[in-house]
């Protein structure tokens, strides 16, 4: 049995996500809404830490300041009531009319204006209600036709309006960072800054690169079938792990968003193990919200969604168990030492080694056997996956 959540695990779902009413391109609804107090209660019920949201989540597109701040208090009176925090927001540049061809980096520039002015609304609400992350999703940011879209010029504007989103923040002095979600199509054919590496690239460029950082997807990386725990070693060794975003994707196709661990189990493990134990001598190497941002199967009922809530955060603390249980057995610590794991973190060279210490070190090349390792000198990583399997099933 998994354990129970707590609210120290840090969980946190969509509003979006347990909202999904199962429209599909080729079907619409097969679930009602739930209203927003119903999901802080419920996600409180089952012990989650927080909610997180796009604008037009918590109140329609072309709300009314009446309406929109009804909702509002409404999100704060039911979190004030339950504890449940609230430490992300996001806007919704994608879903209405006036976003067909993108928010940044509309070629309509009417258009790029109206958004910054949506963005700017909601980081004022989100620095009203504590969320110290805005996630950038640019699932419209791009095209599907080469000549449609000067890409050169898209990304300046992209760069133009982070930079000046960045300036906002520091001078209203609020306590937000930016998070760059990556995504390489759908909805658009090709979307500007697909993969963890373009958004890293990306970042480099911008006035203030320490406010941004990386909400990167498992879902979003394996459609473009890259390794999704390798690409968030990646994102930490760059120290822009902002946020994250879990999720189950079974792959290389349209974007499943299904439950956590309900796709590649393997990565999954792997992606677990590196969030909790992945520091030097297994210091955590994350510690901010795990995201649960997946879409409950349009097959399933209303209970079915709180169904899914629980197998999110069920089979992430099971992983977690698992990773822990693999990492204190003794035939995996010697596993990982035959397969010479830990000399990866010695330097190749020796301290302050000039080229000409190492052309006069004969061990290096002359004296080297390189032969040796035909047929013989391997590195076991058979055997250390199995050790992973036998871990991951229980069979240990």
């Amino acid at each position: 049995m998994a354990p129970k959540p707590t609210p120290q695990d840090k969980f946190t779902f969509g509003l979006w996500t347990v909202n999904y009413n199962g429209t599909d391109p080729f079907g619409g609804p097969t679930r009602p809404p739930f209203d927003v107090v119903e999901v802080v209660e419920k996600l409180t019920e089952y012990g989650a830490y927080g909610l997180t949201f796009h604008d037009d989540d918590l109140f329609a597109f072309g709300s009314t300041d009446a309406q929109r701040r009804n909702q509002i208090d409404r999100l704060k009176g039911a979190m004030a009531a339950t504890g449940l925090k609230v430490p992300m927001i996001t806007t919704n540049l994608f879903s209405a009319p006036v976003f067909k061809d993108g928010g940044f980096t509309s070629n309509d520039r009417a258009v790029r204006r109206y958004a910054v002015r949506k963005v700017l609304r909601n980081l004022d609400l989100a620095a009203e209600l504590g969320a110290e992350t805005f996630v950038m999703w640019g699932g419209r940011e791009g095209a599907e036709y080469d000549q449609a879209k000067d890409i050169r010029a898209a990304l300046e504007r992209y760069r133009e309006v982070v930079n000046f989103l960045g300036d906002y923040v520091l001078s209203k002095g609020y306590n937000i960072r930016f998070a760059i979600e990556p995504k390489p199509n759908e909805p658009r054919g090709d979307i500007l800054l697909p993969t963890l590496g373009h958004a890293l690239a990306f970042i480099d460029s911008l006035d203030h690169p320490e406010l941004v950082g990386l909400n990167p997807e498992v879902g979003h990386e394996q459609m473009a079938g890259l390794n999704f725990a390798a690409g968030i070693a990646q994102a930490l060794y760059h120290g822009k792990l902002y946020h994250i975003d879990l999720n189950g994707q079974r792959g290389i196709k349209y974007d499943q968003d299904l439950v956590f661990g309900h796709g590649d189990l393997y990565n999954s493990f792997a992606l677990v193990d590196l969030l909790e134990n992945g520091g030097p001598g297994g210091v955590p190497a994350y510690t901010g919200p795990r995201h649960f941002d997946y879409k409950p199967s349009r097959t399933e009922s209303a209970q079915g969604v709180w169904d899914s809530v629980q197998a999110n955060m069920a089979n992430y603390l099971i992983l977690k168990e698992r990773a822990a249980s693999f990492r204190a057995d003794p035939e995996v610590q010697e596993a990982l030492k035959a397969a010479k794991v830990d000399e990866l973190s010695v330097p190749t060279l020796n301290p302050n080694e000039t080229v000409a210490d190492l052309l006069a070190d004969r061990s290096a090349y002359e004296d080297f056997d390189p032969t040796a390792y035909y047929g013989g000198k391997g590195f076991g990583f058979v055997k250390l996956q199995q050790l992973v399997t036998e871990h991951l099933t229980g069979a240990r």
